[in-house]
Formats: C-alpha cells, sequence, structure tokens
C-alpha cells in the first residue's frame, strides 16, 4: 500500500505502528470475502523510533546507537476481510552486543540495513549482534507470525480449521 508512513509524534510506538498497519489494509482494494494482512514495524531507542535509514552514514550512526544496549520492535498487524477489521501491536525487546566499528561498517556494505527499520535484519547479517531478544523473534523480522495466527481464527475461523 502507498501510503505517508511518517509517525505521529503524539503517539506511542505501539499505536503508530497500528495505526499505520490499518492504513496500509484499508488501502487494498479488495473483494468481499478476500483476507487482507497489512504490517508496520518500527524500533524505538531511548524513545525515540528509529525509522529507515537515509544513506550509509545514517545506517552507522543508528547501529552504533544500538550497540551494547537494548531497544523496542513494535509491529502493527492488521488482518481484514469484507468490514471486518482487526488490529494488534506486538512488541519484543532485543539486546545487541557491542560491536566495532569495522564489523558495523562490513554489515552496511553488504546493503542489508538501508530498507530497514533501525537499520538491521534480524534475519540476516544482523543475527551476529543480538544476544538475546525477550518476546516474539517473528515480530523483529516484521511479521509476529503467532500474533496473525490468533487474528486470523478471529476474523476467518476457517482458516485455523473451525466451522463459521
Amino acid at each position: 500500500a502507498d501510503i505517508d508512513e511518517t509517525p505521529d509524534p503524539k503517539l506511542s510506538a505501539e499505536e503508530n505502528v497500528a495505526r499505520l498497519s490499518r492504513r496500509k489494509a484499508e488501502a487494498i482494494p479488495r473483494q468481499p470475502e478476500d483476507i487482507v494482512i497489512a504490517a508496520d514495524t518500527i524500533v524505538v531507542l531511548d524513545g525515540q523510533i528509529l525509522g529507515k535509514p537515509r544513506d550509509e552514514a545514517d545506517a552507522l550512526r543508528m547501529l552504533t546507537a544500538l550497540q551494547g544496549r537494548h531497544h523496542t520492535v513494535c509491529t502493527g498487524v492488521t488482518v481484514r476481510r469484507g468490514t471486518q477489521i482487526i488490529t494488534e501491536a506486538e512488541t519484543t525487546r532485543v539486546y545487541f552486543r557491542s560491536a566495532t566499528e569495522h564489523e558495523l561498517r562490513a554489515y552496511i556494505r553488504g546493503g542489508e540495513p538501508l530498507d530497514k527499520a533501525g537499520s538491521y535484519g534480524i534475519q540476516g547479517g544482523a543475527a551476529l549482534f543480538c544476544e538475546k531478544m525477550n518476546g516474539d523473534y517473528y515480530n523483529v523480522v516484521g511479521l509476529p507470525v503467532c500474533r496473525l495466527g490468533e487474528i486470523l481464527g478471529q476474523i476467518a475461523p476457517q482458516w485455523m480449521g473451525e466451522t463459521e
């Protein structure tokens, strides 16, 4: 969906991702029985949203800030079917080890951080920086699969093997 993804500074991280995922789902044309799934993910450090980096220097700035600390990843997920729409948010706390500037620059040179919130993809090279996390790994990837399954079970029970 082609929407403005600018966060609203008056909203919390969870409210922002929920709002954006809902706007994405509402922007997709569909037939009445189609199921539309939309998501939006942000990285939050010290109350500041780290979006996608503008360039390699911005990616280095963000990744340097994340080193040796914890941050939060929030994903809003929306499922829409006909007039039904359910939106929820998932939060995971991620702990990065301290990395050298050389390691960060090597990761950035690969290009992976340039289209990712917070300048990293946990499913790729940034896995080397992650010491631990509290919460859903798939949320950090960008789609909280367990939460999505729960929502699908509510909006389309047959998807979970139940009859409507």
